[in-house]
């Protein structure tokens, strides 16, 4: 056969494969797309640290004020004095921007305490709370309001939180409160706001202190609320279901297997994989990744562990539960877990060796995985395309309204560091677009025309779209993903919701309207604004801001 027929007989396939209405059911399968990857920026001034999308579209994005000037001045806006910062007392750059998304443009923030190391949520109302941090920071809340003029800034609050909270890890509550739990030596939590005197101290949580490991390795311990109401809490290998409000274990489950720490320095990532109410909820864990037990002190000697490549997986409400575990294709520590919109979920960033801390890993991952939940087992990771650029100790990453991830940072120094290094501090900014964004798609994406801004718990609501292409009612559904908060791995407050219905009809020509029910109660969604996406054949809509209350 020639080589054009064979050719012919490929392009043939892949049409079939396309689109088939059997084979819709099946996207996205990611077989033959790998994604891509765009330079945004290639310098924002600082190094993306900390990242948080916002209800406006704007990504507000920061690192640590403690280790010199950044490689962005102020502009004009008040300089940061600190009588005790051991590198630079009068500081006039920023360690704070706000990114647009539509116009891919930036302005400075001003952060006047240091935020190393620190943790927030989102408010119902859109606020970013940010808690915590280093030094002058450590006991701190920052308050954040979006706005679309060119005003808001951060607000600081000096003193305001009990304990000390460095690599402390936040959850935002049904009531709408945020519980901060943990950080470096705090074997504690505390809420914010408090709504009574004795609600805005902290309370002893043992556990915390029970699974402290040679570096503390329970330090960014995973935090995931439960469909009941309660609190999952992940640290080191060992994790439990805790009643906040009754300050109250509630169950202990069987150590993670293989011994190895997966919170900070050892760095795996963890997701509550997505909540369906069309069927029973049994809320699963998915952890991944991570460093093995010792890789810090070996790194402190030049001795470069690999690292894991085991993902376990928890259904916490059965009768007795166990992890089951599986292999990603490679090693990762210091990689980000994002669930994306169409439920799958991925594996961005991160190293193949060693640990995080200062110059402890070596040999950059640069090709994202994705992961499958409910594929067969052994073939549910797919390799996307690579980055050429290494993201390491201190990246980030977020999903964005369109579907796209935004990534930023790497900074395994002590200071900004460009020269005479195997990775120099990175200051720029990317985004990686996923297959299901591919143009080959295009004819089935869903787009959204019209939806509810507020969606109340149970009530029914609709929204109306267009598609080149339907396939059929069955390939329908909606869903809400909560924005979260990312540092050192772990994406505080990341949850989706699959609402119950998704009943679809006809009302024009290529035009439809679906109808659906809020969540069933805030322990399934806290309040707040969500991103609400349309999945039909597989393919993600672009996200469209709603407010659950």
């Amino acid at each position: 056969m020639s080589t054009e027929m064979v050719l012919f007989f490929l392009l043939l396939l892949l049409f079939i494969i396309h689109f088939s209405p059997a084979a819709c059911q099946m996207l996205p399968a990611y077989a033959h797309i790998e994604g891509e990857w765009h330079l945004l920026h290639r310098s924002i001034g600082i190094s993306a640290m900390h990242m948080q999308l916002l209800k406006n579209n704007k990504v507000v994005i920061f690192d640590r004020t403690d280790f010199g000037p950044s490689n962005i001045s102020l502009s004009g806006r008040r300089c940061r004095f600190d009588p005790n910062d051991r590198v630079l007392k009068k500081d006039c750059t920023a360690h704070s921007i706000l990114y647009d998304i539509r116009t891919n443009g930036f302005r400075t923030l001003t952060v006047q305490t240091d935020t190393w190391c620190s943790s927030g949520a989102l408010l119902p109302d859109g606020t970013l709370v940010q808690t915590g941090g280093y030094n002058d920071g450590d006991h701190v809340i920052r308050i954040l309001v979006p706005c679309n003029g060119g005003n808001c800034d951060w607000v600081e609050f000096p003193r305001s939180l009990s304990r000390r909270r460095w690599y402390a890890s936040n959850q935002i509550l049904p009531d709408g409160r945020v519980i901060i739990v943990g950080g470096r030596a705090q074997f504690n939590y505390e809420f914010y706001p408090g709504h009574s005197p004795s609600s805005s101290k902290s309370f002893r949580l043992n556990f915390l202190r029970e699974t402290k490991d040679g570096h503390e390795n329970n330090l960014y311990p995973f935090l995931h609320l439960l469909p009941d109401g309660n609190l999952f809490v992940f640290a080191n290998t060992r994790s439990i279901v805790f009643n906040y409000k009754r300050n109250q274990i509630v169950r202990e489950f069987p150590a993670i297997p293989g011994a190895d720490p997966r919170n900070y320095p050892s760095s795996g990532s963890s997701v509550l994989l997505p909540i369906d109410e069309n069927a029973p909820v049994v809320p699963e864990i998915m952890i991944c990744g991570g460093a093995t037990r010792n890789a810090f002190e070996l790194a402190n000697r030049g001795v470069f562990q690999r690292a894991c490549s085991t993902c376990g997986r928890l259904k916490i409400t059965k009768e007795e539960p166990a992890w089951k575990i599986e292999n990603m294709p490679m090693p990762r520590v210091m990689s980000d877990m994002l669930i994306l919109p169409d439920g799958y979920v991925i594996i961005i960033n991160g190293a193949r060796s060693g640990t995080a801390g200062w110059e402890y890993a070596k040999n950059p991952v640069t090709r994202p995985l994705i992961y499958n939940p409910n594929g067969k087992a052994g073939v549910r990771f797919s390799i996307m395309a690579a980055s050429s650029r290494p993201r390491l100790y201190h990246s980030t990453a977020v999903l964005l309204t369109d579907g796209r991830i935004l990534v930023g940072g790497s900074n395994p120094h002590k200071y900004y560091n460009f020269t005479g290094v195997d990775y120099p501090t990175d200051l720029s900014l990317e985004s990686f677009s996923p297959p299901y964004l591919s143009p080959v798609y295009d004819r089935l994406r869903p787009r959204i025309i019209r939806t509810y801004e507020i969606i109340r718990y149970k009530n029914a609501f609709s929204l109306t779209f267009t598609v080149q292409r339907f396939v059929k009612t069955s390939a329908v559904s909606v869903r809400i993903v909560a924005p979260s908060f990312n540092t050192h791995s772990f994406s505080m407050n990341q949850r989706m919701v699959v609402l119950k219905g998704a009943r679809v009809s006809r009302v024009g020509p290529n035009v439809y309207r679906v109808a659906a029910s809020g969540p069933s109660k805030p322990e399934i969604a806290p309040p707040g604004y969500y991103l609400l996406f349309l999945l039909h054949a597989g393919i993600p809509s672009s996200g469209m801001w709603v407010k659950i209350q």
